[in-house]
């Protein structure tokens, strides 16, 4: 009796927690540190801790690789004391196991291009900010041409400096995904064939034209391939009417769609929102609500 005990109990320690299992992904971008303006109010990430929203990883958005080889964050270096709090705020973020994850390139021209062509020049530059900020991976946001044996070296190195628990992401537009338009100049799905195991998930655009997130056309589209699996393809949306251009839904939507994903895909890869402080249905006051109410339609 005691020896099939012990057998259960270590049966028991050796599983995984079952949240671990079926608990999806609620990814936040955090780019706006400063709403109205340079000047303005600081907006704290740390809301989404406190508030209990089960985020899972917050995407410190954009590192930028400039052509004088200083690394910015959006407009100053992630050094700059305007940052000071903000790194604070992730680090206690961190320690309760929130991903604080840096997003690289964006609509900003010029990051991939020098890691493409100067990777020698540009690369440990953005070796050197994981390490100081102790980023737990690098979302790559290519949205200009690159090559696929590029953006295959960034990847292959990022991996071999940082190991293999460190994430990497990409953010492709949605169509990108199924073998449609694209903004990076090499074929994801390609790409997926080669490094899939290296790449953690992508979070798709799917809107402004690439893809829409009102229906599950579009991502079914995607899975139907047979490439590119459900796990490892988070829907990414505008939190509001005033991120970006067009392809806005409405929560009520938005849960409506992700209730169908989830019981189609078993292992839906998540939600992302573009971005953090003005969230909807909370805005600027409350911008912590959205990633409660997509965490709540995901359980």
């Amino acid at each position: 009796m005691k020896k099939l005990f012990l057998a259960l109990l270590l049966v028991a320690l050796a599983a995984p927690p079952a949240q671990a299992a079926t608990q999806k992904r609620t990814v936040v971008y955090y780019q706006t540190q400063y709403s109205n303006g340079a000047t303005g109010t600081y907006v704290s990430p740390k809301p989404l801790l406190d508030r209990g929203t089960g985020v899972t990883d917050v995407l410190v958005a954009a590192i930028h690789l400039n052509d004088n080889r200083i690394v910015h964050l959006n407009d100053h270096p992630p050094s700059h004391s305007r940052y000071t709090q903000m790194w604070q705020d992730l680090a206690a973020m961190q320690a309760r196991g929130v991903n604080v994850i840096g997003m690289v390139g964006g609509a900003a021209q010029g990051s991939f291009a020098r890691l493409d062509t100067q990777f020698d020049t540009y690369y440990p530059l953005l070796r050197d900010t994981i390490r100081t900020y102790r980023l737990n991976g690098v979302d790559l946001d290519v949205e200009e041409r690159m090559s696929i044996a590029g953006i295959r070296r960034v990847i292959d190195r990022l991996k071999t400096d940082f190991g293999a628990g460190f994430i990497v992401t990409l953010s492709p537009v949605a169509s990108a995904l199924w073998g449609g338009g694209n903004l990076s100049g090499f074929n994801y799905e390609d790409l997926y064939r080669s490094h899939g195991s290296k790449i953690a998930w992508f979070n798709g655009q799917f809107y402004n034209g690439w893809g829409n997130a009102g229906s599950t056309a579009h991502y079914d589209q995607i899975v139907n391939r047979r490439v590119i699996p459900a796990n490892k393809v988070v829907l990414g949306v505008l939190t509001s009417t005033a991120n970006g251009g067009s392809g806005y839904v409405s929560m009520t939507t938005l849960k409506n769609t992700v209730t169908s994903l989830k019981t189609k895909y078993a292992n839906f890869g998540g939600v992302a929102g573009w971005e953090y402080f003005n969230s909807l249905p909370g805005g600027t006051a409350e911008p912590w609500r959205w990633a409660a109410d997509v965490m709540a339609m995901q359980k």
